[in-house]
């Protein structure tokens, strides 16, 4: 337990990380990769170049400096951080390296400011959150390995094949390449990829969606191919190399499934899944379990793509949509083309909004389930707050480190406590 004297200094010191929160967390990003470029083989290095991990990283720590006194409100943030750290191989080793080049970020963007006993208090208090994360991943190790099929680290798995559903979107059928059962996961998981592209120092590791019911004898994942601005060096290093390099036949290391995102199947009233653009896979896999496990619960699937050609998984979706009659869809298109609007592809034209919303779902009484890119989560954030619907039963993921889905009034720990 900390002292009263520790939780009034780290408390003091809030005001502080508010306004250099970001700038410790550049710094110690620096100090860490610096110091151990060896962690290089873990962390996403996409993220870090724009700038999200830091960011997320300092409402974390800002978060925790505020609860100091109750870190118990902060537990799901942990959970939800464990369950990334335990996907990607975090070990309670990898704490003090973390901690000493915290406190070093701290020493040096705050300057004389950082005094002694600051720089005390904080090192006593980190001792106690990363012994709270240790704890809940320790747990979180032991139920994996538990699991049938279950595993610890990364495990081989061949691509039984590649489908193409979309002009930049591929799913990946993975089965284990020892042939052994796999661990079943609960709809909205995802796993992590661990990759070693030839020409590339470090490994690179993504976690992507699960994108099928459990219960199969594979997982599938669909990705997008994230191709940059036009002349520019592609966006997406490993969805680059999965699209392009990446064959049928190959092995792929992978961790077994993670994430607190999941449907919650206990819940029997009607649910509204939406997404958009590669946003579907969690909404997919959510779908196909509802309709496989409980055909006669309402859903309301609504998709956000850019046109016809980008649409992934159409056809399935409208598959189920005529053979499970409790299953409606709608689909919003941003710039359709010709033959989209001749076809009829689309019930909206440009972007999801409140009153289209407003329209199209049936009842408030349900639970709503949504990803996609950070501009459109914000706004079905926003709108379903509009449509005062319980922030209980508001459920959403981010692809990457977490963000804000409020404006720009909220304070950095509703943002990561949300």
């Amino acid at each position: 337990m900390l002292s009263e004297k520790t939780i009034q200094i780290i408390k003091s010191t809030v005001p502080v990380l508010e306004i250099h929160g970001t700038a410790i967390t550049t710094r110690f990003y620096q100090m860490l990769f610096a110091n151990h470029p060896e962690l290089l083989n873990i962390f996403n290095h996409a993220n870090q170049k724009q700038g999200r991990q830091q960011t997320a990283l300092a409402n974390a720590v800002y978060a925790a400096a505020k609860n100091i006194d109750k870190l118990e409100s902060i537990l799901p943030v942990v959970k939800q951080i464990a369950h990334k750290h335990r996907s990607l191989g975090i070990k309670p080793e990898h704490y003090p390296i973390v901690g000493e080049n915290l406190l070093a970020a701290i020493k040096d963007v705050l300057g004389s400011a950082a005094t002694v006993e600051i720089l005390q208090a904080w090192e006593e208090a980190y001792g106690v959150i990363a012994d709270a994360f240790i704890d809940v991943e320790a747990e979180l190790y032991e139920q994996t390995e538990r699991k049938i099929g279950g595993w610890i680290g990364f495990r081989k798995f061949r691509i039984q094949k590649k489908v193409k559903e979309s002009d930049v979107i591929t799913s990946f059928y993975l089965v284990p390449n020892d042939g052994k059962a796999i661990a079943s996961f609960e709809p909205g998981q995802y796993i992590s990829l661990k990759v070693d592209i030839p020409e590339d120092t470090y490994t690179h590791i993504r976690q992507y969606s699960l994108s099928d019911a459990p219960g199969k004898s594979y997982y599938r994942i669909t990705i997008k191919r994230e191709d940059g601005a036009a002349g520019s060096v592609p966006a997406g290093r490993v969805s680059n190399y999965l699209h392009n390099q990446i064959k049928e036949g190959d092995v792929l290391l992978l961790s077994a499934p993670a994430g607190d995102f999941v449907l919650d199947q206990q819940d029997s009233r009607p649910v509204v899944l939406l997404s958009g653009g590669v946003g579907l896979t969690p909404m997919i896999s959510m779908l196909n379990t509802l309709v496989e496990t409980n055909p006669s619960r309402p859903v309301t699937f609504i998709h956000a793509a850019q046109n016809g050609k980008a649409h992934a998984m159409r056809e399935h979706v409208e598959k189920i949509a005529t053979k499970y009659q409790q299953v409606s869809v709608y689909w919003c298109y941003q710039t359709p083309t010709n033959h989209d609007r001749a076809t009829k592809a689309f019930h909206k034209e440009g972007y999801i909004d409140l009153p289209w919303l407003q329209t199209i779902i049936p009842t408030k009484e349900a639970s709503f389930y949504f990803c996609g890119p950070i501009p459109f989560m914000r706004m079905l954030y926003n709108a379903l707050k509009t449509m005062n619907i319980p922030v209980e039963d508001i459920h959403y993921e981010f692809f990457g480190p977490s963000g804000s889905l409020e404006s720009d009034s909220t304070t950095p720990l509703e943002k990561v406590t949300n």
